[in-house]
């Protein structure tokens, strides 16, 4: 099956949106005055940043390493105050990275990003996100 970047595996809301909520969190919002700010459901948001914190560590890793593919001289990652949080500046760096490497052709937005490398299972708890090493 064949997934647009702009979206995740079983999400109605595009990756903008989620990513959007996950910024609010990593910068210490809570999920109620997410969902108001974004004009979604309380729960659904929360879903959100459960499934994303599940995952986190697995994020973390993936576009940390990816990331030193892409710039082999970065400097390490400041620590955030919790793994969800270094994991949604490891997507931003990454992102980053990706437009300084290949310039237009990686001109894609952070959470556009995020769904390619994972191929759409950034929330998803079964399959965490990883990368082949070919």
């Amino acid at each position: 099956m064949l997934l647009a970047v702009s979206c995740l595996l079983r999400r109605a809301d595009g990756v903008d949106v989620i990513g959007r909520a996950l910024r609010a969190k990593a910068a210490g919002a809570g999920h109620r005055p997410i969902a108001v700010r974004l004009q979604r459901p309380a729960s659904t948001v929360r879903g959100w940043l459960r499934a994303f914190a599940r995952n986190a560590e697995a994020v973390r890793a993936v576009f940390t390493a990816l990331l030193v593919e892409l710039d082999p001289l970065t400097a390490a990652l400041a620590a955030r105050p919790s793994v969800s949080a270094d994991a949604v500046e490891a997507i931003g760096v990454c992102a980053a990275a990706a437009r300084r490497r290949l310039g237009v052709v990686g001109a894609v937005p952070p959470w556009q990003l995020a769904a390619a490398v994972t191929n759409g299972r950034l929330l998803l708890h079964a399959s965490p996100p990883s990368r082949s090493t070919s």
